[in-house]
């Protein structure tokens, strides 16, 4: 090989591993988001417990913001656990009372307790905040609330929401109105300092701080041993998410549980009906019952 060809061989490989040294640089820099969908039944109500399509959403919602990496599990729990590494949160929205898949082995607790330790934020939307009873010790130390029968509640009923408190996960959280379907009830936990409720929601006081402790549904908790949580019982349908209030809620949430200071006006993002929309997962409408 003459002298130019040694040269222009020397500064191909050259190129090639600056190249790779700097796409590495650039993803070791992202804030990486991990979105675990819940099964979503292929018989349901279009939208209804469309973890699927939520989580498809939110994951674009939250790439909106520079240097944000949403990487979306599409059910249940994922093939490679090593999705998890390097992960700033984890993003559970999942059928609930024992149905979530990464309750259901031992193995699987155990892979998460070990990422609540490390201080990793976690986030658990509509049913997803109830834990089976055996279970209430990891509810307490991973959403700092456990939700026990009789206490415990849940319903559909319609709610105005236009008060929040000064937290930054509030910020830019404009108000909104809705018939979603809620768990409230929570028994929170004892000697924590780190609960921050947001939302409230009851059938008295239809979304009031009125309603005390027991009509909250959306809380923050910084976990003692460090680590944020976030936790929201509504969301039952996919079209709540035309609420701008309720989605920037939801969008704040997240990243503040990665440990991103939320502006003084909320994340900015762009969501209008359509692109909602486009992430609905194709069903059969159940047969109508006979009277």
């Amino acid at each position: 090989m003459n002298q130019p060809l040694r040269l222009l061989s020397f500064f191909s490989i050259l190129a090639t591993l600056l190249l790779s040294a700097s796409s590495s640089l650039q993803a070791a820099d992202k804030t990486k988001i991990v979105l675990i969908a819940g099964a979503t039944k292929k018989v349901d109500r279009p939208g209804h417990h469309d973890y699927l399509a939520g989580c498809r959403l939110l994951q674009n919602l939250l790439q909106q913001t520079p240097g944000i990496e949403a990487v979306l599990v599409k059910e249940d729990w994922p093939a490679d656990e090593a999705v998890f590494d390097g992960a700033k949160s984890i993003v559970f929205y999942t059928d609930g009372g024992g149905k979530q898949a990464y309750l259901s082995t031992s193995k699987r607790i155990a892979a998460i307790q070990k990422l609540v330790d490390a201080g990793i934020g976690i986030v658990s939307i509509h049913q997803a905040v109830e834990f089976p009873p055996k279970l209430e010790k990891q509810s307490l130390a991973w959403t700092g609330a456990v939700y026990k029968k009789p206490k415990a509640g849940r319903g559909h009923w319609d709610s105005k929401h236009d008060q929040f408190p000064n937290h930054q996960v509030a910020s830019g959280v404009k108000a909104w109105e809705i018939n979603d379907g809620w768990l409230n009830g929570f028994t929170f936990a004892k000697k924590t300092k780190g609960i921050t409720p947001l939302v409230w929601s009851g059938k008295e006081h239809v979304g009031s701080q009125k309603g005390g402790v027991k009509d909250v549904v959306a809380w923050t908790f910084d976990r003692p041993n460090g680590g944020r949580s976030f936790n929201f019982s509504g969301l039952d349908a996919h079209s709540a998410f035309e609420n701008a209030g309720m989605t920037q809620l939801m969008v704040n949430g997240i990243l503040w549980t990665a440990g991103q200071p939320v502006p003084k006006d909320g994340f900015k993002f762009e969501a209008d009906k359509a692109l909602i929309n486009s992430f609905l997962t194709p069903r059969t409408s159940p047969k109508s019952k006979k009277k």
